[in-house]
């Protein structure tokens, strides 16, 4: 141990910026818990330390009894008078151990007078060692620990905030950032992948948390998360900072594209035209700072429809289906629209249910239409309905049959004109449920036989087509018609001729693979066989 620990403690804290006292403590705590374990753990003992000298003073606490049971921790009231010291039953005596070098001439003094009484002996010659060692080994890692506790003390205030900070190593991927007074981390995770940094880059992040239980850098930033954007924004746009404008929400997809819904409390000033600037200079700012990514400035509004409209622009929605429940919107885009709607691998639809917290579908009109035919269809086959009541209950809410069998409220579906009354919408009710237990069963069906198909091998499959044998399966797959789809996709009714079918057989068949695969339905008239007699099948196929 030094000499004089004053002026390491000192220099220390001044370094760290540690407190002197939890410096003091520490020691103090160290030397006691080493004193114990070297003079035994019965003992009770108390370190101190000792400003004018530099070190820490150790003391052992025995009591005065009159039968000694645990030594070292009890002396009888004979022995202490016997070595001359004024004591009574129950008093608690103190001892000064000497253990430093410089104290030898006083350790071997109380060791002549106490050593048997206290049963020490020279024990303190050897804790003088350990002690140097402890003192070593308990102030370093108690100086990191304090630096953790300075550094998270400075900055846990400021989770949800920007900060800025220079790259200075990368650790299995992670970028170690330097703030000036203590290092954070930029995990791989919370990385744009198409950034990259070099040691000595700036680098502006978004303190998403500071963990003080980490083992490494307690400060984790990231540059993916949205506050990111949402405090360049506030950074960028003064009325954000003044909460003129609001950022109602945001959505991002890091390095891509991203939006923000802005409203405005005052009405002379537009929240979209604030945050754009002049001549676009706020939004680029923040643009630059993302290193390119795109910004959509979405103007948001109370009615639920209104905002996922205004979200999903620059697309067109020509109608809004409202899912309360299920917190579901239907658009229905102009046929020109649809992609611009979805966008980029449906990029822009995600970000806008994202942003308005709903979720959202995208129907072209065209394919709306044929839906809404195929429903209208579907509710004229029921028995008393026909196509001018069907589209007249289309109109009125009745969207499907389905709709039409969870139909309770039988007078109110009496009132539709051209129906008939009570009785009649009594049996087009259970019409409609009859068709959809029908439906149900149908889809079921369907269901299991894809099921079962699956489990099926390719030969299998190739048997089931109407006119394969044996012997025409292994002409197919010795000509490369390994599966039904290769079959079904042959475009060139020769290539199946040369594998062994009857060129007047080749586009049934070929037609028989795609209503296997459900590409043409199965009632669908099959085409003609090219003409001409003679083509038969039989047991080894076509002859």
């Amino acid at each position: 141990m030094q000499p004089n620990l004053n002026m390491v403690i000192d220099q220390v804290g001044k370094d760290k910026n540690i407190d002197k006292k939890v410096l003091v403590q520490t020691l103090e705590q160290a030397i006691l818990t080493a004193a114990k374990k070297a003079f035994g753990m019965h003992r009770e003992m108390e370190a101190t330390y000792n400003e004018e000298t530099g070190g820490v003073d150790l003391f052992l606490i025995v009591i005065v009894v009159e039968h000694v049971t645990t030594l070292g921790r009890e002396i009888s009231l004979t022995d202490a008078r016997a070595a001359g010291l004024e004591a009574e039953l129950g008093d608690e005596l103190l001892f000064q151990i000497f253990y430093r070098p410089e104290d030898a001439d006083r350790a071997a003094e109380n060791d002549a007078k106490f050593g048997v009484l206290l049963d020490l002996r020279e024990a303190h010659k050897a804790f003088g060692r350990i002690a140097a060692q402890t003192a070593k080994q308990v102030i370093y890692p108690r100086v990191r620990e304090a630096e953790r506790d300075n550094s998270y003390n400075a900055y846990k205030d400021r989770k949800g905030e920007l900060i800025t900070g220079i790259v200075r190593r990368f650790e299995r991927g992670n970028l170690v950032v330097d703030l000036g007074a203590t290092e954070a981390i930029l995990p791989v995770r919370e990385q744009v992948p198409r950034e990259s940094y070099r040691a000595g880059d700036r680098i502006v992040a978004y303190v998403v948390d500071i963990d003080k239980q980490a083992r490494g850098q307690l400060i984790i930033l990231s540059r993916t998360h949205k506050g990111l954007l949402e405090k360049l924004f506030e950074m960028e746009v003064p009325e954000i900072y003044e909460k003129i404008v609001r950022i109602e929400s945001s959505a991002r997809e890091p390095g891509a594209r991203a939006k923000i819904a802005v409203s405005s409390r005052d009405r002379d000033v537009d929240p979209v035209g604030a945050c754009v600037g002049m001549k676009g200079s706020r939004v680029q700012a923040v643009v630059q700072e993302l290193r390119g990514e795109k910004i959509d400035i979405v103007p948001w509004d109370e009615d639920p429809a209104r905002f996922v409209c205004n979200a999903i622009a620059p697309a067109e929605v020509s109608r809004v289906i409202i899912d309360a429940e299920g917190h579901r919107m239907e658009l229905i885009v102009p046929d020109d629209k649809l992609s611009l709607a979805i966008g980029k691998k449906g990029q822009n639809v995600r970000l806008a249910s994202q942003l308005t917290g709903w979720k959202i579908d995208i129907h072209s009109e065209s394919k709306v239409r044929e839906q809404e035919d195929h429903a209208k269809r579907a509710m004229a086959t029921l028995r008393g309905v026909g196509p001018d009541l069907a589209e007249t209950l289309f109109r009125l809410g009745w969207r499907s049959a389905a709709d039409l069998a969870e139909e309770k409220n039988v007078d109110e579906l009496a009132t539709v004109p051209g129906l008939g009354g009570g009785e009649a919408a009594q049996r087009i009710i259970a019409e409609a449920r009859a068709f959809v237990e029908d439906e149900r069963k149908r889809a079921a069906a369907q269901r299991e036989l894809a099921a079962r198909r699956a489990r099926m091998s390719d030969d299998d499959k190739l048997r089931e087509l109407d006119g394969v044998s044996d012997k025409l399966l292994a002409d197919l797959k010795d000509h490369g018609y390994t599966t039904v789809d290769l079959v079904a996709h042959e475009q060139d009714i020769e290539k199946l001729t040369a594998a062994g079918v009857p060129a007047k057989k080749a586009e049934k068949l070929r037609w028989a693979a795609k209503v296997w695969l459900g590409e043409v339905p199965a009632d669908a008239p099959p085409p003609s066989a090219g003409g001409g007699e003679g083509a038969t099948q039989t047991d080894d196929g076509w002859a």
